[in-house]
């Protein structure tokens, strides 16, 4: 089972690369975003668990997001691989993620991370404002609390990753097909 985490900031092109990785590789696009609302449109007592959360304006605890990501494994069983995508966003959820896989006999085999210049990504957030209809793309000093949200929480999950051996910058400027190439590059290194 080969699993990859996909890091990028906001704007990073991590939606789009996501989606040519998991056609690529056979992988299971694992996006705890897309499963905390699955489980509460569902009404599963996970999804009952995270709405009382978020109705409170909090964060869903750790334990109850593993057990999302759990849950998705277990449905998954025969997946020759995943890709997480937004998760884990700190390192308490890193080492929870890596003692579930282990239980499942298994492990993070890589973390790609797309780097793109904060100017650039405020340039790409801005145009995909235009068109995305989410007010958060639009006003540029949100876009740069974003990114900073983004360098402050995922800096911890890096270096839980990079004293592990298995975190590896990708340059995430460029064509979407030049990005692609250098990802499916540092993928291909890992699984041979």
């Amino acid at each position: 089972m080969f699993n990859l985490i996909l890091f990028g900031p906001p704007g990073s092109g991590k939606g789009t690369q996501s989606d040519k990785l998991v056609e690529k590789y056979g992988l299971k696009h694992l996006s705890t975003g897309n499963l905390l609302r699955q489980e509460i449109a569902d009404k599963t007592p996970l999804g009952i668990e995270a709405k009382s959360f978020i109705d409170k304006g909090q964060l869903v605890p750790d334990e109850v997001v593993i057990g999302m990501v759990d849950s998705f494994f277990e449905l998954h069983k025969d997946a020759s691989g995943f890709l997480f995508d937004g998760f884990p966003r700190t390192a308490a959820q890193a080492v929870a993620l890596d003692k579930l896989l282990s239980l499942k006999q298994t492990s993070i085999a890589a973390v790609l991370a797309l780097e793109v210049g904060e100017e650039e990504l405020v340039k790409r957030l801005l145009n995909r404002g235009k068109t995305s209809g989410r007010s958060d793309d639009t006003n540029e000093e949100v876009i740069r609390k974003r990114f900073a949200v983004y360098t402050n929480e995922t800096s911890a999950v890096a270096a839980h990753y990079k004293a592990a051996h298995k975190f590896q910058s990708v340059k995430g400027e460029g064509s979407v097909d030049d990005i692609f190439a250098a990802l499916s590059a540092a993928i291909d290194k890992k699984m041979a």
